[in-house]
């Protein structure tokens, strides 16, 4: 069937879904909000870079490599930025302490979403690169009437902007100042934002028309979107948490500056992410980093691939919350040893084709054409291994196929899976099982003994019996089975 498979998408500032239409085929653009690098980036952080990567994927699937472009920003001035600096190298002069945090905490970041199976953006811009930029648009919206000048201060005007509050759908007499700073009563409306603000002596600053400062928090992404995108671009994604005040407020300051009636033609949210079930704080002792997850074992007492992390989160509908549990993950480690029984499986029975002609499965790529939905694709791998464990239909000749398809599917969702490997912590849990069973047998329990195997040879791992030679005892071992 030829054209362009038609791709829907949920739309926060039409509360809808529905067709995707790029305004240019050729060139669609798509700018999600990156990281403020102060601390490493928490299970909550991946959780829309995952996402985003994912459609990322698709929109090149679907237009071609070349033709998709993806902005994610890198915000590096920021007054947590100042605070940590001055906390962690109080010995250095504030534009080095800053550098240095900065530099450390975008390092780990770009580490950490590799591990994560994510496709570097084709830009990542940072604030401080971008100044220039900033200054020229709060010209602008101070030129037009948007945006007035208060104690050294330019602030934007809420109420100058007639539909101001679409994408939050909040009154604006509710709308807060929703500045990363507090602003002070010089303002001439309660939800009128900061554009610009002062810098004293120990906080970073660039000399601009109004003295010497540093921008607010939204006016950074206005400013990098338009450069590498335009005026107006396709899509706009993020968490849900940053439709108001930043993504409201990135709206009104684009589109009064240049003039146009949209900024971004669709607005996407990714859900909330829970612990355990609780919200994730400091204070409840559940905040949990991306680098500690993979490196530390302390969630769930052991170390957690990025294979894994990744399926945990496709695992449920992006706009969907998700409780991110160690059962989760146990479930999302589980599948990847099943995918991970196919992955390679073409090559090993000699079939070698170039992988480039052969789509993903149609039900994986429906699911993604259809908002995104990953736990749906995610249901589909699962129907796709029992196709391909199916002995009866192994020999005929489409089976080769069915592998590339599924090799292809794994690609379009980012998953890695490695042929005949099993990461410490799931071999830890075999042994566990493995062990289990012989004490049932030893117990003359062999009904509950056969559960334990043939369990185990559902999800692709084979035991084999035997003798220990000195002592006579069983011994059973255990191998992935193709």
């Amino acid at each position: 069937m030829g054209g362009t498979p038609e791709l829907k998408l949920y739309n926060t500032l039409t509360r809808e879904k529905s067709v995707f239409k790029p305004i240019d085929a050729e060139n669609v653009r798509m700018y999600v909000c990156g990281p403020t690098v102060y601390d490493y980036a928490h299970i909550g952080n991946a959780r829309p870079v995952i996402v985003f990567d994912v459609l990322f994927r698709l929109l090149r699937h679907v237009y071609g490599e070349s033709h998709v472009t993806y902005a994610r920003n890198i915000t590096d001035v920021d007054d947590k930025i100042n605070a940590r600096a001055l906390r962690d190298h109080p010995g250095l002069p504030l534009n080095e302490a800053i550098r240095a945090v900065t530099e450390k905490t975008e390092t780990q970041f770009h580490a950490d979403v590799a591990e994560l199976g994510c496709l570097e953006p084709n830009f990542e811009p940072r604030a401080t690169d971008n100044i220039e930029q900033m200054i020229e648009i709060i010209e602008k919206l101070i030129g037009n009437g948007h945006a007035y000048v208060a104690s050294g201060e330019v602030l934007f005007d809420t109420k100058s902007m007639a539909d101001y509050g679409q994408l939050s759908k909040r009154p604006l007499d509710e709308q807060q100042a929703g500045a990363r700073v507090a602003v002070d009563a010089h303002k001439k409306n309660p939800g009128d934002f900061v554009l610009w603000k002062l810098s004293s002596h120990n906080e970073p600053g660039w000399e601009s028309p109004w003295g010497r400062g540093r921008p607010g928090w939204h006016i950074e992404c206005s400013a990098m979107s338009r450069r590498y995108l335009g005026d107006i671009f396709d899509i706009h994604g993020g968490g849900l948490d940053l439709i108001f005040p930043h993504h409201e407020n990135e709206i009104a300051q684009s589109r009064c500056a240049h003039g146009t009636e949209v900024m971004a033609n669709v607005w996407m949210h990714n859900g909330f992410v829970q612990v355990e079930g609780r919200k994730m704080s400091k204070s409840e002792g559940n905040f949990v980093t991306i680098y500690d997850l993979l490196h530390t074992q302390t969630f769930g007492g052991r170390k957690w691939p990025g294979e894994v992390l990744r399926l945990a989160m496709l695992m449920t509908h992006y706009r969907q919350p998700i409780d991110f549990t160690v059962d989760k993950l146990l479930e999302a480690r589980r599948s990847l040893e099943k995918f991970s029984k196919w992955a390679f499986a073409a090559d090993e029975i000699g079939f070698q084709p170039d992988y480039e002609r052969f789509a993903p499965h149609p039900d994986v790529l429906d699911a993604l054409l259809d908002d995104l939905n990953t736990h749906q694709a995610v249901g589909s791998l699962h129907e796709q291994v029992a196709v391909l464990s199916d002995r009866s239909r192994q020999q005929d000749a489409s089976h080769s196929e069915r592998l590339a398809q599924f090799r292809q599917s794994l690609r379009l969702l980012g998953l890695r899976v490695q042929a005949d490997e099993v990461d410490e912590a799931v071999a830890t849990e075999i042994d566990v099982r493995v062990k289990a069973r012989l004490e049932l047998l030893k117990a003359k329990n062999f009904a509950e003994a056969d559960k334990i195997r043939d369990t185990l040879l559902a999800e692709g791992i084979q035991l084999k019996d035997g003798k220990d030679p000195v002592t006579g005892e069983r011994v059973t071992t255990w191998e992935l089975k193709r």
